[in-house]
């Protein structure tokens, strides 16, 4: 009986059978500015975690409270990654790298920065600030509160964190056709929403103490429902609610009077009035999502439901 000799593997066989035979990709040529505008946005979400650290109370920044600046940066942030796409869409060099590059700095700025503001504010207001300025609240403190506050704080890094990622996986490409609407709220918006209330808070504390040493009642209330809003925040990112890209659908070249004047009047009322139009903006936005599905809902069922006569 004859066998037939084991037949030796081929170079190509080599190289598709193992490890060692491949050769790894080549990372393409870096775009200045994007990239630039990427890593702006990633050092304004390092800047806001060291703010938001530090004791609650007035800093050399425009007199401003630590939270104060922390949000100011988050902010900041957003306007970076708002336009390194843009950027990189008008210099024609999007790439896959820039697009891994901006979700890792959206991470910090819009993930851990916002959740490490909330259990800066809560131990602030919570323990007093003897305690509060020398901590953050964490399971170490033993009661429910602090556990639970500190868990709303992991799970919303780790629902901005799975929201990247999905976002990374679903989006076929870097067109604005492809960028009309977001599956679940973005982080920018939820970020958004948080930090826009803590610095709301910190404008009504401050401007309670200037008028009144005793009228800081209702922003030390106001506190304790910043975790609520950081928790469902946390759920509309991991949602399949549909979001409007606001810059791609209402800041585009060519508008017409009406809608140009929709825009110019949210303006105005932020020159005059930031805290308050940042909180309500934010917290619309984020309102926005689950309203128009209500309403989506409601005009399908209506739509099955009548019968001609």
């Amino acid at each position: 009986m004859s066998t037939s000799p084991t037949p030796t593997p081929t170079p190509q066989r080599i190289e598709r059978g193992t490890t060692r035979g491949r050769r790894p990709r080549r990372v393409p040529p870096i775009s200045t500015v994007p990239t630039l505008m990427t890593l702006g946005n990633l050092l304004c979400g390092f800047a806001a975690i060291h703010y938001a650290t530090q004791a609650v109370g007035v800093t050399s920044v425009f007199g401003w409270s630590s939270l104060t600046v922390a949000g100011l940066l988050i902010f900041v942030g957003m306007f970076f990654d708002s336009i390194d796409g843009t950027i990189a869409r008008l210099t024609k060099s999007t790439s896959e790298l820039g697009a891994v590059l901006d979700s890792l700095a959206d991470v910090v700025t819009f993930g851990v920065a916002p959740a490490l503001m909330m259990l800066r504010l809560i131990t602030y207001y919570y323990y007093g600030p003897e305690v509060g300025e020398s901590m953050v609240v964490g399971n170490e403190q033993g009661d429910v509160f602090s556990k639970l506050v500190w868990g709303i704080a992991a799970v919303y890094v780790c629902c901005a964190t799975l929201r990247l990622a999905r976002f990374q996986v679903e989006t076929p490409s870097a067109k604005v056709e492809d960028h009309r609407y977001f599956s679940g709220l973005p982080t920018p918006g939820a970020a958004g929403a948080v930090a826009s209330l803590i610095v709301l808070h910190q404008h009504l504390l401050f401007k309670g103490q200037a008028l009144n040493a005793d009228a800081v009642t209702l922003p030390s209330l106001f506190a304790l429902g910043v975790p609520v809003v950081t928790l469902l925040c946390a759920i509309g990112m991991v949602s399949r609610i549909r979001y409007d890209h606001f810059a791609n659908r209402y800041l585009r070249p060519k508008r017409d009077f009406t809608q140009f004047a929709r825009i110019m009047i949210p303006l105005v009322f932020l020159i005059l009035w930031p805290q308050i139009t940042f909180a309500a903006g934010f917290t619309t936005y984020a309102v926005s999502g689950p309203v128009a599905e209500l309403v989506r809902r409601s005009n399908r069922r209506g739509k099955h439901g009548t019968r001609p006569a």
